[in-house]
């Protein structure tokens, strides 16, 4: 079943892949996707398979041999999402067979007839207002076509939006009414970003990690959906930043070493918002201005900057981002599991929601013992 949306022809509407958080119980083997357990149990299966394939070589470079379990901790993380995908149309295509089954219709027509019973047609009055507040996306899409030329396919593509809105919706319903567990456990690194600039308590369940870079672009696109992420789940989430200058942006690394000379004066935040709103103003004379905007002592400011004292944290930054894997920004880290790249605001959402409940099972068990 295809859930990916798609307005105009290019790709507005991001599809979230719904959140597994509620609690679940199917018996299903993911760790050998397609694999058929045969009466033995998924643990079993696993160790067997993991003991075997970590052993397993699949490269010699002369005396050097490489292992299959070299391999797979290089994309750990691709392998648990292809895991998780699979793994999700698994359960939901199974829910709506069962339900479907009951109802008396084939699945597919079941699927039809509850989307339609909870998403109703969308409106030209609906259209003109999503129009209106998102003109300057559809305006880069479309080259600024008005409204009335676009109208049919705007319409088309909301309402395809409402009908995959629909349809998690009722893919939630049905979780919910059965007893599955998701046993699928996302691979975890650990971060040392103890003492970097952080927002949110120490206590949250949830910490992201971010390594960024002031002068990358996508870096600043990610923006919005962090502030969007703060905002929902305010003390429930910590936000750390640490630095990954890329070598190829050429004031990247004075926008490092000027933000941490902010942080000195308790202003990194302050400095950080700054340079993401405009990144044509990161040479040494717009930096210190900035500073100088935002009310720094600038004497200390500049002679910080001037100095080589915050380089070395900087490339120990850099050194722990490439011990994790991290080949570009912005790459996040939200709890050990990583997200690289720019991330829609549902994909942070499934996630955290994710850990949340589990934090909240963990402390559960803790309670029962």
């Amino acid at each position: 079943m295809n859930r990916s949306i798609k307005l105009l022809g290019l790709g507005f509407f991001r599809s979230a892949v719904w959140p597994t958080m509620i609690a679940l119980t199917v018996g299903l083997a993911v760790s050998q996707l397609g694999a058929y357990a045969g009466g033995r149990s998924t643990s079993d299966i696993s160790a067997a398979c993991g003991a075997q394939d970590s052993k397993k070589i699949v490269a010699k470079v002369g005396d050097h041999v490489v292992t299959q379990a070299e391999v797979d901790n290089r994309i750990a993380t691709q392998l648990y999402d292809l895991r998780k995908q699979a793994l999700d149309q698994i359960i939901d295509d199974y829910l709506l067979d069962e339900a479907a089954q009951k109802a008396g219709l084939k699945p597919d027509d079941y699927l039809k007839q509850e989307v339609r019973m909870t998403s109703h047609p969308v409106t030209a009055n609906e259209a003109a207002a999503f129009y209106g507040e998102h003109k300057a996306q559809l305006d880069a899409q479309t080259g600024g076509k008005p409204l009335s030329q676009i109208e049919p396919r705007l319409i088309a593509a909301m309402q395809r939006e409402r009908d995959r809105q629909a349809e998690q919706e009722l893919l939630a319903r049905l979780r919910a009414q059965n007893h599955v567990t998701v046993l699928l456990e996302a691979p975890r690194v650990k971060v040392a970003s103890a003492g970097h600039p952080s927002k949110g308590p120490s206590s949250a369940p949830v910490t992201i990690v971010e390594f960024s870079d002031f002068q990358c672009p996508f870096c600043r696109a990610a923006e919005p959906s962090l502030k969007e992420v703060r905002r929902k789940y305010g003390d429930q989430v910590r936000l750390v930043y640490m630095d990954y200058p890329l070598s190829f942006h050429a004031h990247a690394m004075d926008a490092a070493r000027a933000a941490r000379c902010a942080a000195e004066q308790n202003k990194f935040w302050q400095f950080h918002d700054a340079l993401f709103a405009d990144q044509k103003k990161l040479d040494v004379d717009s930096l210190k201005q900035t500073a100088a905007r935002l009310g720094l002592d600038t004497h200390q400011f500049n002679v910080c900057l001037a100095s080589d004292k915050h380089t070395g944290g900087i490339q120990r930054d850099v050194a722990e981002g490439n011990a994790l894997g991290v080949t570009g920004t912005p790459t996040f880290f939200v709890n050990g599991r990583e997200l690289a790249g720019v991330q829609p605001l549902p994909k942070f959402n499934e996630v955290i929601d994710e850990e949340l409940a589990r934090a909240k099972a963990q402390g559960s068990q803790q309670a029962m013992k």
